[in-house]
């Protein structure tokens, strides 16, 4: 059964850090580029960052360049993102999945809020 798991959000105020988790299964996941999405209130769901199957690459997105960087443990079927000097504009579900054109259901994100 392909499922996408995500993990690690909550409150947070103005400067801090979270780190969330992607669990994937019931697919081959080294073989894929594995994605962080978000979709904040109002707003269509946008890419923040990928990272190619191997991890050897990874793309972030300008809005968040030198502040979020991702990572995978194929082993583990794992992702991961890290997020430092969290602004409130960052404030949105998070969503792993695969690349645009290779989307899986999507799972049920996990919230972010940045606030003080």
């Amino acid at each position: 059964q392909v499922q996408l798991v995500e993990s690690g959000g909550g409150l947070v105020q103005p400067g801090g850090s979270l780190r969330l988790s992607c669990a994937a299964s019931g697919f081959i996941f080294s073989n894929y580029v594995m994605n962080w999405y978000r979709q904040a209130p109002g707003k269509e769901r946008e890419l923040v960052a990928g990272i190619a199957n191997s991890g050897s690459i990874t793309n972030i997105a300008d809005s968040v360049k030198g502040r979020f960087t991702v990572s995978r443990d194929n082993a583990w079927k794992m992702m991961y993102l890290q997020m430092n000097s969290l602004k409130p504009e960052d404030t949105a579900v998070y969503y792993c999945n695969r690349d645009r054109g290779l989307l899986l259901p999507w799972g049920q994100g996990t919230q972010v809020t940045v606030s003080s």
